[in-house]
């Protein structure tokens, strides 16, 4: 008769034995905290689809980014909800733009906390859309000009970072955007920021809730024309390594959950940082299952994140920032 091997058992028969097997260790220094900054005084504006969330002006931004840096997160990325909206989207490059004085704000009132900033048009523009379009409220006959975009995507990058970004994350998928931006950087004497790149973002279902935080739903047509394809996976490859090759510091995947082979080839093939965006869909779902009764919001969301460091992403960008923190110290 064969025996059973129990070693693996007997290494997590004690809950002191499975915390010193455990090979994936989640931390707060991992997380990224993703706000939405408006106009205004005094604005704390739940965001529906995304309970816990919050629309904030700056002043009540100024007293989140406290409380995040204190339950030790290192970093937090700003998107901006402007008073006005363009075809140019100019409010993403303008020195008066909202992220531009939050991040001035951020500068003075909160050290010690890195400041990111999304660079991207979809906030800014009338139409959504992550660029200058053409053929604007056709759905089937539109085109977002990729080069036009460009232009304006390096002012933009100039404009954060004499605000005050420490790190600046193009998302808007436009084709030689990292290379622009380096150029602009480096020629205004910004050479020092670094550039994280949402090297692989799809074209999900999962960006929904997103769209209602940041008010920047497309007014016609879809964004699969510049997003990825869900199906690809070479694909995703070759944009990261496209992006490196023009000077990007940090590598991006978005969504996380449903990429997570994705986020594994990044590891295994490039020796770069790699960060992953637990996108807010995949934060909702839980959240409405949760209160439902239907799951365990912090084991689902746990879990969730540890899946993400586990494939390989040394930071996660996720909207239970401040609640994981608070878990893992186990002060909540």
């Amino acid at each position: 008769m064969a025996f059973p091997d129990h070693r693996p058992r007997r290494l997590r028969n004690r809950p002191g034995l499975r915390r010193l097997m455990r090979e994936t260790r989640l931390s707060a220094d991992r997380f990224i905290a993703p706000l939405f900054v408006r106009g205004g005084k005094g604005v704390r504006t739940e965001i529906s689809a995304m309970p816990g969330q919050f629309q904030l002006s700056i002043d009540t931004l100024v007293d989140e980014v406290k409380s995040i840096r204190d339950l030790g997160i290192p970093a937090v990325i700003l998107f901006g909800i402007p008073d006005k909206k363009d075809g140019r989207g100019s409010g993403a490059y303008l020195p008066t733009g909202i992220v531009q004085q939050a991040l001035t704000a951020l500068r003075e009132k909160v050290p010690g906390i890195e400041l990111i900033a999304d660079i991207c048009l979809c906030e800014y523009t009338d139409h959504g859309h992550c660029g200058v379009v053409t053929g604007a409220g056709n759905a089937a006959a539109f085109s977002v000009e990729n080069d036009p975009t460009l232009e304006i995507l390096a002012e933009a990058s100039v404009s954060l970072a004499r605000a005050g970004a420490h790190v600046l994350a193009p998302s808007g998928m436009m084709d030689g955007t990292v290379r622009t931006m380096r150029d602009a950087l480096d020629r205004e004497g910004f050479d020092q920021v670094p550039i994280l790149a949402y090297a692989a973002k799809y074209a999900s279902a999962f960006y929904g809730p997103f769209r209602e935080a940041a008010e920047s739903p497309p007014q016609f047509g879809d964004r699969a024309t510049y997003q990825m394809d869900p199906a690809n996976f070479r694909e995703a490859v070759t944009e990261m390594r496209l992006d490196l090759e023009e000077g990007a510091d940090i590598l991006m995947v978005k969504p996380a959950l449903a990429y997570l082979d994705v986020i594994a080839a990044a590891r295994a093939r490039f020796d770069v940082p790699i960060a992953a965006y637990n996108v807010s869909g995949e934060y909702s779902m839980i959240k409405a299952a949760a209160r439902n009764g239907w799951l365990d919001e912090r084991k689902a969301a746990l879990e969730s994140l540890t899946a993400i460091a586990r494939a390989g992403a040394d930071m996660i960008l996720t909207y239970w920032a401040k609640d994981a923190a608070r878990w893992l110290a186990g002060t909540a």
